[in-house]
């Protein structure tokens, strides 16, 4: 099973995602189901924010924790750029802890950059950390610039992982940022790592050497997808998924060796940057 290690903590690759859920009330049952299907199968990282249904997604993990042990996860939750001051920050995570019926999280994320100054987040960052109220931090949606300037900062070291986007279509990141964070030896977290869907005009799913790849090892293209993303050295994927069975079906990636015939089929389909591109966001 692949690993990544983050703060220390050895992890499997593949976490559970949460952005979009909460919202359904009608759906809530499948998505603690699901959570906790997660959890069953040996997962250990959920990653939500306070910005994901105005913290509907965090009271729903707090519900799905609740039968488990909570060193057994690895809790992330996200602080907006308006909530990332010395004044309201602190504000801002007791509120996330107590939708998440939690004391402490395990990575606290600087959710995008805003007005605040990086230094002063980072500071708040730190006192938040010394508090033992959250574990490790990091940032997201940071490009490039973003990381250098953070690692300028006397407390920038400590940057515990970046997380952004990032999948087979969308590569952008390998151009500078991607080697520049395994140079530092810093984690990337992959959100959407099986793009936005069909619906918001991926075509992943369909591509025929994605396909290829998923029948030479008896897989399907979601796994493929997510396989390939983990096959990158100190990523962490984290895809949403409403329904149990799909959640199982993705953890079965964290097991599939991707050859280096399959990431030529691959690369030959999406192949990666040749220039530095725009961070891609969503």
């Amino acid at each position: 099973m692949k690993t990544i290690t983050i703060n220390h903590q050895e992890l499997p690759a593949l976490g559970i995602g949460t952005w979009e859920m909460g919202d359904d009330d009608n759906a809530l049952d499948a998505e603690i189901a699901s959570i906790r299907a997660g959890l069953d199968a040996g997962l250990k990282v959920i990653d939500t924010a306070e910005m994901y249904g105005n913290g509907r997604s965090e009271k729903l993990v707090g519900q799905a924790i609740k039968p488990y042990q909570r060193s057994n996860i690895f809790l992330i939750s996200k602080v907006l750029p308006q909530n990332a001051s010395a004044k309201r920050m602190r504000q801002s995570l007791t509120a996330s802890l107590q939708r998440l019926q939690t004391d402490y999280l395990d990575l606290y994320l600087y959710h995008w950059r805003g007005s605040v100054s990086l230094q002063e987040t980072v500071a708040t960052l730190q006192d938040l950390q010394k508090e033992g109220k959250i574990r490790a931090w990091g940032v997201s949606n940071f490009d490039i610039g973003d990381m250098q300037e953070l690692w300028q900062l006397s407390a920038g070291k400590n940057v515990a992982a970046n997380e952004d986007l990032y999948n087979l279509e969308t590569r952008g990141i390998e151009y500078s940022l991607l080697p520049w964070q395994n140079q530092h030896q810093i984690p990337l977290i992959a959100y959407s790592p099986l793009g936005r869907g069909p619906k918001m005009g991926s075509t992943m799913m369909q591509n025929p050497a994605v396909l290829q790849v998923a029948q030479q090892h008896h897989a399907s293209a979601y796994q493929i997808l997510l396989a390939w993303v983990i096959n990158q050295p100190h990523v962490l994927a984290i895809p949403k998924s409403s329904s149990a069975q799909h959640l199982l079906d993705n953890a079965q990636a964290l097991n599939i060796e991707l050859t280096s015939a399959d990431l030529k089929i691959l690369e030959k389909a999406y192949p990666k940057p040749t220039q530095k591109e725009p961070l891609a966001i969503y």
